[in-house]
């Protein structure tokens, strides 16, 4: 048997790793013994010759993906394991309410221990998305485990990485079924039914990550005539409606997104005459909301995938929202996310800051909310943390 491949860290760059970060960057690196294979094995060392940990391998920044610290192996019992242990968290939890909610995310990636894989179910569908070479070459594992698991009938594995992979030697990912035959089905999300289509929606389908926000919205949107910015399938509607909206108004630049929107809006509220939906550029639509609207919600799309881009994004974000802050009623309430892995916690907050002082208007953080409890992120890993959102109250 051929030895592992062994990397090794230079001096001071192994205390990262110390404290549990689970990304071993390319430029900590001092050499390679042996030859890596993308998405294959690797142990990792100090520089002293002490072994901390073992994890994935990838040609890139982010060079070793790590699945386990100090001496641990990664074999069948760990995929089980590890699948068992994120579908565990989630029951305890009361995530998966079978007739009020059955829509949540099964494993969040390195909050779950399992950096690069994501997996969402939908009502007897796992959607699995892959961030790393090395979770797409254990695909047929993760299946497995999936369709093992016990108490969560699994019917449908549906693979979608083609946007989140990029093909190397080895490594050609595809959008495709794995295991049973449906690409689309309808969800409860508490009691509220949304027609989900994995293959053709954004991320695995549906946005997950702000069930609980749109619970929040719900308790106040009574009497108010709301906005949704950026509502891609309506999710921020349908539980504005179910709160007692004067009106809903849905904006989105996609027509898919809209027509989305209409389908659960009226599986919802059939034959409603409180809600319209409009396929139309945000921004511009914001230049003519003054006086119009006592609730506005803000959910754009990541504005930041990379720290390069950091800058703009930051401004993009400043931009919008005073745009939003101008033109909300007095009394208003606010609702603004951003969902950029690059712009921390802190930066959005100084964004906002900055488009409140911008506008002279008196401003009150009502909440600051993030990710729920099916999207958990390490204490060690703050990158976890990518949804930031506030609700204000603006005078």
């Amino acid at each position: 048997m051929s030895e592992p491949v062994k990397v090794v860290l230079k001096s001071g760059k192994d205390q990262s790793v110390r404290r549990r970060h689970p990304w071993v960057f390319s430029g900590a690196i001092k050499k390679i013994y042996g030859q890596p294979e993308e998405g294959g094995l690797v142990d990792v060392y100090d520089n002293k010759d002490e072994k901390l940990g073992t994890g994935h391998y990838q040609d890139g920044s982010i060079a070793v993906r790590l699945l386990s610290l100090g001496q641990g192996e990664i074999g069948h019992d760990f995929w089980q394991g590890m699948i068992r242990k994120a579908w565990h968290h989630r029951t305890r939890e009361g995530v998966y309410a079978p007739g009020i909610t059955n829509v949540f995310r099964l494993v969040n990636a390195e909050g779950d221990g399992l950096p690069g894989l994501i997996i969402d179910y939908y009502n007897g569908a796992a959607v699995i998305q892959v961030h790393s070479s090395g979770m797409f070459r254990n695909l047929d594992t993760i299946v497995e485990a999936l369709r093992s698991l016990e108490g969560l009938p699994v019917d449908t594995i549906y693979h979608k990485s083609k946007n989140t992979l990029h093909e190397k030697p080895g490594i050609k990912p595809v959008d495709e079924l794995l295991f049973g035959s449906r690409t689309e089905g309808e969800v409860l999300e508490y009691g509220h039914a949304f027609r989900v289509n994995w293959e053709r929606g954004q991320k695995t389908g549906f946005f997950i990550d702000q069930r609980e926000n749109r619970r929040l919205l719900q308790t106040y949107a009574k009497g108010r005539d709301v906005l949704n910015m950026f509502c891609f399938s309506g999710g921020f509607s349908v539980y504005a409606l179910s709160g007692g909206a004067n009106r809903v108004d849905s904006v989105d630049s996609s027509g898919h997104a809209i027509d989305l929107t209409r389908e659960n809006v009226e599986m919802n509220f059939p034959g409603s005459d409180k809600h319209e939906a409009m396929a139309t550029d945000a921004f511009k639509y914001l230049q003519e909301v003054d006086g119009k609207y006592d609730l506005i919600i803000l959910d754009p799309p990541a504005f930041a995938k990379h720290q390069r881009v950091l800058n703009n994004a930051l401004q993009g974000y400043k931009r919008l929202n005073q745009r939003a802050i101008e033109g909300i009623r007095k009394g208003g309430l606010l609702f603004t996310f951003s969902c950029s892995q690059a712009v921390s916690k802190e930066n959005f907050r100084k964004s906002v800051f900055a488009a409140s002082a911008n506008t002279g208007r008196n401003v009150q953080v009502l909440h600051q909310v993030s990710q729920p409890v099916d999207h958990p992120f390490s204490i060690y890993h703050p990158e976890g943390e990518y949804l930031k959102g506030m609700v204000l109250k603006v005078e």
